[in-house]
């Protein structure tokens, strides 16, 4: 099984809005904190928000009132609702699973574009 499946990218107008979501084993969706980062072309990947197991949420300032992540236990998913999208948002999108004890353990998705443009 694929530890981490996205989709949801797309192309859309500023203003627009887009739904990422990010399907995710069980056992990775019960224990790891699972979250979005965004990648430009020639920079660092940025933390863009992530939920914990227990349900804590982060979101980077740049986000902040624009967009929600969620978790979807049923179908072991997590979400990130993307509204009121600058043309500043536009990035390659990866999902990430971590999980921290003796050791860390992380998972990536593939990845998929954003693109905020009219």
């Amino acid at each position: 099984q694929v530890p981490l499946v996205e989709s949801g990218g797309g192309l859309v107008q500023p203003g627009g809005s887009l739904r990422l979501s990010c399907a995710a084993s069980t056992r990775i969706f019960r224990s790891y904190t699972i979250g979005w980062y965004r990648q430009d072309p020639g920079k660092a990947r940025d933390l863009v928000a992530s939920i914990s197991s227990a349900g804590s949420i982060y979101y980077a300032d740049a986000v902040k009132g624009r967009f929600t992540i969620s978790r979807d236990n049923a179908k072991t998913t997590v979400y990130l609702q993307m509204n009121r999208l600058k043309p500043e948002d536009t990035a390659v999108y990866y999902c990430h699973a971590g999980f921290s004890a003796s050791e860390i353990y992380e998972y990536w998705g593939e990845g998929t574009q954003v693109t905020v443009s009219s």
